[in-house]
């Protein structure tokens, strides 16, 4: 184990670009409080929000599994055990996983429940789902459940990549970083 943070292999600047715009954290807090402050001005311009940035997240996404499928990733960080690249390996794949399967979500909820989706007021994005209220409520549990796992997993990748860079010291981090 390095003490000095030696930088091995790392992404590329592409993969690092869409690691980090892609970057989810501010979509589960204001998920949350958009929920919870009642019918308001602000709380119609959280959903749009959400709603825009959602649709972002799974341009975002489609592009970084494309690249993904494409280019490859680095190898494994050599010193890591079976145990650690078989939870990471699983850590990162459900994150890519839940990152397209969560605003397709939205989007569907949204277009049962009825409401528009207007993309930062510049366009609509169709709905591919007729209105069915029951339906509505079923698909934003799920959207919903998504979202705590989504959070979970985030917290455990960040708790990961500090637990590298702080104790570990080996590069793991720096090989994502800008």
């Amino acid at each position: 184990m390095s003490t000095d943070y030696a930088v091995r292999e790392g992404y590329s600047a592409l993969a690092k670009l869409l690691h980090w715009t892609a970057s989810v954290l501010f979509m589960i807090p204001a998920g949350v409080i958009m929920k919870r402050i009642g019918p308001s001005d602000l709380q119609n311009t959280l959903y749009n929000l959400h709603r825009s940035f959602g649709a972002l997240v799974l341009v975002l996404m489609v592009l970084r599994l494309a690249y993904r499928l494409a280019h490859g990733a680095p190898a494994p960080e050599p010193t890591l055990n079976a145990f650690q690249r078989i939870v990471a390996a699983a850590v990162h794949h459900l994150l890519y996983v839940l990152l397209l399967v969560q605003p397709v979500m939205g989007w569907a909820a949204t277009s049962a429940y009825g409401a528009p989706i207007i993309i930062f007021g510049a366009f609509r994005l169709p709905d591919f789902l007729a209105k069915d209220a029951a339906l509505s409520k079923q698909l934003f549990a799920a959207h919903d459940l998504i979202g705590y796992a989504l959070a979970a997993l985030i917290a455990v990748h960040i708790g990961a990549a500090l637990y590298h860079y702080v104790i570990r010291r080996d590069g793991v981090l720096q090989r994502m970083l800008p």
